[in-house]
This record gives structure tokens, C-alpha cells and sequence, in this order.
């Protein structure tokens, strides 16, 4: 094994060479062009054998993923922000074709306004697509969730596409040290792809097709595709046993830091959750019980581990990089759903941060855990907050004056 600083576009990019990827196809978008200008050099000199063909949209990316891994041929591809959105009509309709494929999304702020920093509202919005999610923190996460990904999608119990996420500018364009696998290995781990009743040759052509359904059928196949999703659970786990004991490395479908004897702890998705683990190590300097909760798995959703892990905390700071507009953060309302009724929940606070890339502060992470903590001694919830400063705030309103201003000299110009 080989360790190397790498991007983790780059990390992304080997993860498919090292599973062994027959079809990639692609369309740029910022900041995800990297992974297939990758794979598209390493294909033309050989380094990988397979077809890359760059399509006209994201949508008919998506479109010819599908049709690839319904064919019965491994397939990669990946895109960010507002391409997975112009995908998002073929990401119902890939899922409902149980294809199995991988899909790695480089997280962006939506617009409007326009922003090339990371949030978590354009893969969000895939939460209900079918396909399974898994959130990485680390380079190193993003290449071993890359294989992971594959075995997942093409478990007969499964048999779903997956997407693997990863924030934009924080991972995909920051090298860390990250352990290249064994070729050799990861062959073994990931093994060839059979696609069972849904490969397709010309010598024995199989018709494949999807009817219009009624209702019945239609709620029938629908529930079969939750069903599928939901035995992602067991087999995620069997793969992160399997992947620990050849490589060393386990990746559980809920991380824990320092969680055992944690009276309260915060809640939260990617990779600012590293900056959770300094604020963490801080406060248990000063004597708090605190730790941290990191779900990498968001489709299937791991309530039941979820569950385990917060048994008996006193308080839970949730800290969604993301905002359901008219609703509030959605890890948090997918947690609260999940500890209804528990007799030995913890009281949860809800904080949106880090959109469009902006940065959370120590102090923040301090702040956040003082107010869980005093909710809990009170039983009173505080109200959901919005990370923002003061200073942060007057510089908007001057912002704001000056757009003023520049309106009503356009209007006396008219």
C-alpha cells in the first residue's frame, strides 16, 4: 500500500480505477471536473480500461448510466450542485430501474444567489430518489466509500445506486495523505460484477422494459425499492467488517468520537465534522462530556444506531449544513422523527450552518454546546438558530445600503 497527499476529486477518481469501472460517462461541472479529467487521462493512455464518453447534460449522463449498469457493466460517474439538479428527473427514474452504479456528488450551494462553496441542499434534495447516500469527511473516507459503494449497489439484497458525497473545496480540492489500496486487494474485495438476470448480450437478447402502472402495482414496486434500501443497513455493516479486517480500516454507518461517557454531543454531516473533533478534544480540556455523532449513511438512515448511541445523553446539538426553506435543518427533523417516543432521548437543539461554505468558528462549536447544556438543565428547547456573527451581519446591511444606493440612482437616470 502506498500513501500520497491527494485531492479528493483525485481520491474519487482512484476509487473507480481501483474497482475497475467498464463505463464512465460525464459532463464538467466546478468542483467536480477533476474526477473525470482523471479518469479521462488515465483511459487515454491506458492506465484504465474503459469507455468514457462525455455527454451533452447531466441529465443524459444520468440517462446513460442507467441504460450502462442495466446492461450489466460496472458503472461511475459523478457531478455537483446544480447538475446533480438538472439530473434529478433520471435519479427517480435509474433507481426504479434497480441499476445498480456509483455517483459521486461534490457538494455546492445552490443557486440563487451563486455561490462555488460547499452545503449539503443539492444532495439533500436526492434523499428521496432511491438511491443510497454515504458522507465522507476525509479524502481517505471518499476513496474507501467509493469501493464500498459498489458492493453495496450490486448486492442482489440491494441493488440500488449509490452516491457518495463529499464537500466541495474542503475535499475536492485539498490534499491530505491518503492510503492508495493494493490493486490485488481491492480486486478481491470488490470483485466482478454479476448482474444476474439484468445483463444483456446480443447473442441472447433479454427484453427489458418499464409499463405504466396503476396504483397497485405501482405502490407495490415502490415499497420493494424502500425494502431494498432498507437491508442497505446489514449489508453496509457486513461490507465495513469485511473492508476492516482486509485493510484496517472500518468506516461504521455512524461514527462515534469520544461518545462512551458523553453527557452531550454534537450531530452533524461531512467534513466540518473534523472541525467538531478539535472543538470536542477543546472542551474535554475544560472537563465537558462531549463527543461527536457522524451519520455516513443518510440513505438507508441508521435510526436504530442512532438510537443506541444517544440512549441516556442529556443533550444533542445538531448542526445541519443545509436549510429545508419553510422548515429548518433536515438532519435534525430526521433525528427528532427517530427519537420519538424514547424514553431515554436527549433534549436536541437545532443549529444551520456553513452554507455556502462559511466557515465555523471554535467559539461557534463552544457557544452551541453551552446553549444544549443549559436547554437540558431548563427543559427548555431554544429556538433554532442561524450561525452568524454580528460583524457578518453589518457588512450584509452595508452590502445592502449600497445596492440601495445604486437602485435609486438607476431610477433617477430613467
Amino acid at each position: 500500500m502506498t500513501r500520497m497527499l491527494m485531492t479528493g476529486n483525485a481520491a474519487a477518481a482512484w476509487g473507480a480505477r481501483l474497482a475497475g469501472v467498464d463505463y464512465v460517462p460525464a459532463f464538467p461541472i466546478t468542483p467536480q471536473t477533476e474526477i473525470i479529467e482523471t479518469l479521462a487521462h488515465w483511459a487515454d493512455t491506458g492506465a484504465l480500461d474503459c469507455r468514457l464518453v462525455t455527454l451533452e447534460s447531466e441529465h443524459s449522463m444520468m440517462t446513460a448510466a442507467g441504460a450502462a449498469a442495466a446492461t450489466g457493466v460496472r458503472v461511475f460517474t459523478a457531478t455537483s450542485s446544480q447538475g446533480l439538479l438538472y439530473a434529478m428527473e433520471m435519479l427517480y427514474a435509474v433507481a426504479g430501474w434497480r441499476a445498480p452504479f456509483v455517483l459521486v456528488n461534490v457538494s455546492r450551494g445552490l443557486s440563487a444567489p451563486i455561490t462555488l462553496e460547499p452545503d449539503h441542499n443539492d444532495v439533500l434534495a436526492a434523499r428521496d430518489t432511491g438511491f443510497l447516500q454515504i458522507h465522507c469527511a476525509t479524502c481517505q473516507e471518499v476513496l474507501d466509500s467509493v469501493l464500498l459503494a459498489f458492493r453495496l449497489a450490486e448486492d442482489k439484497r440491494v441493488r440500488l445506486p449509490v452516491i457518495v458525497n463529499m464537500d466541495g473545496f474542503y475535499l475536492s480540492f485539498t490534499r491530505e495523505p491518503v492510503e492508495l489500496l493494493d490493486a490485488d486487494l481491492v480486486r478481491g474485495f470488490v470483485g466482478v460484477f454479476d448482474p444476474g438476470p439484468i445483463k444483456f448480450r446480443a447473442s441472447a437478447p433479454v427484453s427489458q422494459a418499464v409499463a405504466v402502472l396503476g396504483g397497485t402495482p405501482y405502490s407495490y414496486f415502490r415499497y420493494e425499492m424502500h425494502l431494498a434500501a432498507l437491508n442497505g443497513l446489514a449489508v453496509y455493516d457486513e461490507l465495513a467488517g469485511e473492508f476492516s479486517e482486509k485493510f484496517g480500516r472500518r468506516h461504521d454507518s455512524v461514527e462515534a468520537y469520544r461518545n462512551d461517557d458523553a453527557e452531550f454531543v454534537f450531530v452533524m454531516l461531512g467534513s466540518y465534522a473534523t472541525k467538531a473533533k478539535e472543538a470536542v478534544d477543546r472542551l474535554r480540556l475544560a472537563g465537558q462530556k462531549i463527543g461527536l455523532l457522524r451519520p455516513r449513511l443518510l440513505r438507508p438512515f441508521p435510526e436504530t444506531r442512532l438510537r443506541e448511541l444517544l440512549a441516556g445523553k442529556k443533550g444533542a446539538a445538531v448542526i445541519d449544513q443545509n436549510l429545508s426553506l419553510g422548515k429548518g435543518g433536515v438532519l435534525f427533523a430526521e433525528l427528532a422523527s427517530a427519537l420519538y417516543g424514547q424514553k431515554d432521548a436527549p433534549i436536541l437543539t437545532s443549529f444551520i450552518g456553513g452554507l455556502g461554505g462559511r466557515d465555523l468558528a471554535s467559539e461557534e462549536f463552544y457557544e452551541m454546546a453551552a446553549l444544549t447544556r443549559e436547554g437540558a438543565e431548563t427543559g427548555q428547547t431554544p429556538p433554532p438558530r442561524l450561525l452568524y456573527t454580528e460583524e457578518e451581519l453589518r457588512e450584509v446591511r452595508k452590502l445592502q445600503a449600497v445596492a440601495q444606493v445604486e437602485r435609486e440612482r438607476l431610477g433617477e437616470e430613467r
